[in-house]
């Protein structure tokens, strides 16, 4: 494995630490303020006034509005996916947990990835096999084991 392969992964769980923190954080501003809708808007906010501050540092170069124009509609959906996820997390996080909740959304990540990958959704089609399912039953088991009610004692 190459340097930037290792860095790669250890950045995405880097990432993956953060994401329940992320909802933690969303969730308790929620209840700190208007609630879910509106923690949800400022986390978005704060992300874009940082992402245009790292455009601007690093001086890429944005696209021109005829290019934008040509681009088909539903390029724009990752926007409203991210934005369903922060809000469901910013709700859900305090009735599930941070753990319920994430088990929940990487079961989810998982069925959704076998069946895009399998049917060749925006990329190249890597068909299901025996082991790719034995792996998202194994995370499904998981996130029941994660979410079952804690035994009283």
């Amino acid at each position: 494995m190459n340097g930037w392969m290792a860095g790669g992964i250890a950045l995405a769980a880097a990432v993956g630490v953060l994401l329940p923190l992320q909802a933690l954080i969303n969730a308790r501003l929620g209840q700190a303020t208007e609630g879910a809708l509106f923690a949800s808007f400022a986390s978005f906010f704060v992300g874009t006034l940082v992402l245009a501050v790292a455009l601007l540092a690093t001086r890429t170069p944005l696209p021109g509005l005829r290019t934008l124009a040509g681009l088909p509609a539903w390029i724009w959906a990752g926007g409203l996916i991210g934005a369903l996820f922060v809000l469901c997390a910013t709700v859900l996080v305090p009735k599930l947990g941070a753990a319920g909740l994430i088990c929940l959304v990487v079961g989810g990540q998982l069925v959704g990835s076998l069946l895009f990958d399998h049917f060749g959704v925006l990329g190249p089609v890597r068909p299901m096999d025996a082991w790719r399912v034995l792996g998202a039953v194994l995370v499904a088991i998981g996130a029941v084991l994660v979410l079952r009610p804690v035994q009283a004692g």
